[in-house]
C-alpha cells in the first residue's frame, strides 16, 4: 500500500515481488521491533548490550537443528552434484506412470511411506529437506503441483509425530505420565495416542482427497491440481 509500492511486483503485485521475494527479512526486521519494544516496556532490556544476549540465547535452542540442516546442506549438494536426484525423479516418474495407478491411490501411498519414514527421523525440516529433491520432481513430471506435494507431506508428517520413540517430545511426555502413573512406558504412551494419530491420518487424508476433487486452491496461485 498504496499500489505503486516499491514492494510490489512492476505489475502491480504482491505474490511474486519483493516483498515475498524477501519476506524472511521482513519478518526478522518485524520480530526484532517488536521484541526490543516488549523488553523496554517490561524493562527485560536495560541497554543496547542485552539485545543481543537475547539473539544469542534464541539461536541456542535451535542449536540443533542448524547442525542436522548442515549434515542435510551437504546430502543436498551431493544430491546435486551426482544428478542422483534427477535420475531417481526421472526413472520413478516412469515406473509410477507405467504402473497406471490412479492419483489419488498414489497420493494415498505417498502418505503412508513419508507417515513410516518420519518414525525414524523426526524432524520435520530434516525429513523434507531429504525427501523434496526426489519427490517434488518426480510428481512434477506426473504434472502434479510442488504445493500439493508440500501437503501430502504435511499430513504424514505431522500425524505420525505423536507415536515415534525417537522424538524427544515423546521421551519427555513418557516422563510426565510417569508423574501420574508410576508403570507407565513407551507402551503405555503409545497405546494412547496411536488411535489418535490414526483417526488424524485418516480424517486430513479424507479432507485433502475431497479438496483435490473439488478442486480448491491451496493458496494464492498454488491450485491442488
Amino acid at each position: 500500500v498504496p499500489g505503486g509500492s516499491p514492494l510490489r511486483a512492476e505489475d502491480g503485485g504482491i505474490i511474486e515481488s519483493p516483498l515475498f521475494d524477501n519476506i524472511a527479512i521482513f519478518l526478522a526486521l518485524f520480530f526484532l521491533v517488536i521484541g526490543v519494544l516488549y523488553g523496554r516496556l517490561t524493562r527485560a532490556i536495560v541497554s543496547n548490550h542485552d539485545v543481543p544476549a537475547f539473539m544469542a540465547d534464541g539461536l541456542r535452542s535451535i542449536a540443533p537443528l542448524l547442525v542436522i540442516f548442515f549434515a542435510v546442506s551437504q546430502f543436498v549438494a551431493l544430491f546435486k552434484w551426482t544428478n542422483i536426484g534427477t535420475w531417481v525423479a526421472v526413472t520413478g516418474a516412469d515406473a509410477i506412470r507405467g504402473l497406471g495407478a490412479p492419483t489419488l491411490v498414489l497420493f494415498a501411498a505417498l502418505i503412508i511411506a513419508i507417515a513410516c519414514m518420519n518414525l525414524l527421523i523426526t524432524s520435520g525440516q530434516a525429513l523434507w529437506a531429504l525427501v523434496a529433491p526426489v519427490l517434488v520432481p518426480m510428481l512434477m513430471l506426473l504434472h502434479i503441483n510442488p504445493a500439493t506435494t508440500m501437503a501430502l507431506y504435511r499430513i504424514a508428517d505431522s500425524c505420525t509425530n505423536s507415536i515415534t520413540p525417537m522424538s524427544t517430545t515423546f521421551m519427555l511426555t513418557v516422563g510426565f505420565l510417569q508423574t501420574r502413573k508410576k508403570s507407565a512406558g513407551i507402551g503405555t504412551l503409545v497405546s494412547c495416542t496411536l488411535p489418535v494419530a490414526m483417526a488424524m491420518l485418516v480424517a486430513w487424508t479424507a479432507l485433502f482427497f475431497v479438496w483435490w476433487l473439488l478442486g480448491i486452491p491451496l493458496g494464492p496461485g498454488a491450485p491442488v491440481r
